[in-house]
């Protein structure tokens, strides 16, 4: 019914927008009694309203884009500031450039596992949406943005994620003390002497570009060799690549974690 209408709606458009252009045409060329010229002058904005109306009702009688035909959207907190998360409306729009390509050397781009590692729960994209919501109501969960170098400002970050490239848990890029500074400050670790204790921890929610990147699984391994609990940590393998490709809401990052 819907499409039938559309049909209709844009069938009386093309043939009145035709009409009007045909009077424009007939003007020019015949002489008009003044009063038919003022006709045609003060009703030439419709040359415009009509396509543009047509153009309206045509979105408005469109198919929506739901997230699930029971969830058009999800409201997070990101950075203090309410953000809704949704899918493009726009059912002409297209996966960002930089998430086109289909074939990238390996290494180091090698399409990761489905399992990462025992105990380490993969997410997809309802899984995701889902940890954001709790995490909005209070519970003790960072999602975390992997990626290095101008991937966040490029392509924007998951809502409620905070940017911390992979290399600031990496000791062989940064500094242990400053591992352990984010453990703790961060993460919400203890440590005891040399001993860690995770009992109080967050539960980590970690991704980075998409299957083919290692970025997010390389910051996993590091934390389970901490002895971070393999069940306090999650992995969204399909990245900003599945994200975008369903056209999800990103936002500007704030500055990364230190």
């Amino acid at each position: 019914m819907a499409e039938k209408t559309r049909f209709h709606v844009e069938l009386f458009a093309r043939h009145h927008t035709s009409h009007l252009a045909d009077r424009c045409l007939t003007e020019a060329t015949i002489r008009l009694r003044p009063e038919e010229t003022d006709i045609v002058r003060n009703f030439s904005w419709l040359f415009v309203a009509i396509p543009v109306l047509s153009a309206w009702v045509s979105l408005a009688l469109a198919s929506p884009v739901n997230i699930r035909p029971d969830l058009p959207r999800v409201l997070v907190m990101h950075q203090g500031h309410w953000v809704t998360i949704e899918r493009n409306p726009d059912d002409e729009n297209m996966i960002d450039p930089d998430y086109a390509l289909t074939s990238r050397a390996c290494p180091p781009y090698c399409v990761q596992p489905m399992q990462l590692a025992p105990g380490v729960e993969t997410l997809g994209e309802l899984e995701m949406l889902d940890a954001l919501q709790r995490k909005t109501r209070g519970e003790q969960i960072l999602v975390i943005d992997s990626r290095d170098g101008d991937w966040p400002l490029r392509s924007g970050i998951i809502p409620g994620a905070v940017s911390l490239p992979w290399q600031r848990l990496h000791p062989a890029h940064t500094d242990p003390e400053k591992i352990a500074e984010i453990l703790l400050l961060q993460f919400s670790a203890t440590r005891h002497g040399g001993l860690w204790n995770f009992e109080t921890a967050k539960t980590l929610v970690l991704y980075c570009n998409g299957p083919w990147c290692g970025q997010s699984p390389t910051n996993i391994k590091q934390l389970l060799a901490l002895g971070y609990p393999a069940h306090k940590i999650k992995w969204y393998r399909g990245g900003m690549q599945a994200w975008k490709s369903l056209g999800l809401t990103t936002v500007a990052p704030a500055p990364s974690i230190h």
